[in-house]
């Protein structure tokens, strides 16, 4: 709560203080300790344990998934899992350096492909996401942090660029089943497809074709207005990232 009347500036630096610790290689049983309670109560990786959100994504070899702990991972590699993709972007967890390590000690490929939860998702992005999963060393697990949001549009987007799925069937990706909350802020990526469904399929315009020529990030923005009690259930309650 005290957070809310921090400046901006305040917070910027709170939040790069704890970037650079945990950027930081484990060294000892005290940051060990420290690293694995962050992920359990700050990140939320507590209720992780008992639930992780882990779900196929389509006919090819890719899983979506919440935040995975260092024993999920292993598991992972057990399963033939070759590749971890990082959708969070922020590294200011313990999840972070522990996840860093267990795939480096597991022989896993750890890489990020940044999305955003709660804003326009950018043209440069879904441009490169096709490439992005052309390229990928399958098979792979995707996450976030709940394995919702941002799990859920790399999934749809995969589904369209990589499987050549229709969209109308791609953004089930983006539901309720996996935690989504379509009037939150988060509503702002299913308005995304909407947008397209709406503007580009008919005028025949496939789905890059639009992101590239036609689609207004600034404009969708704008428009969107989310749930004021969903929005608050989701941010404040849930602390959705």
């Amino acid at each position: 709560m005290l957070n809310r009347f921090r400046s901006p500036e305040a917070r910027y630096a709170r939040r790069m203080a704890r970037i650079a610790r945990f950027e930081r290689p484990i060294e000892g049983p005290a940051a060990r300790l420290s690293a694995w309670a962050n992920m359990l109560l700050v990140d939320h990786g507590i209720f992780r344990l008992a639930y992780l959100n882990r779900h196929r994504v389509g006919q090819g070899a890719l899983w979506r998934s919440a935040q995975p702990s260092p024993l999920d991972l292993a598991r992972f590699r057990r399963e033939g899992v070759r590749t971890i993709v990082s959708l969070r972007g922020g590294r200011e967890h313990g999840s972070w350096p522990l996840q860093r390590e267990a795939c480096h000690r597991h022989g896993l490929k750890l890489v990020e492909f940044v999305l955003r939860s709660r804003e326009a998702p950018s043209k440069e992005t879904i441009l490169s996401a096709r490439d992005f999963f052309a390229a990928l060393d399958y098979p792979a697990v995707m996450h976030c942090k709940s394995g919702a949001d941002r799990a859920g549009l790399a999934a749809t987007l995969y589904l369209i660029l990589h499987e050549g799925r229709p969209v109308r069937e791609a953004v089930g990706q983006l539901s309720a089943r996996y935690g989504h909350f379509r009037f939150a802020k988060t509503g702002i990526l299913d308005a995304f497809f909407a947008r397209y469904l709406a503007e580009g399929e008919p005028e025949g315009l496939n789905f890059l074709t639009w992101v590239e020529t036609r689609y207004d990030p600034e404009a969708l923005k704008r428009d969107f207005r989310p749930g004021f009690w969903s929005d608050l259930v989701v941010d404040r309650v849930i602390r959705r990232e």
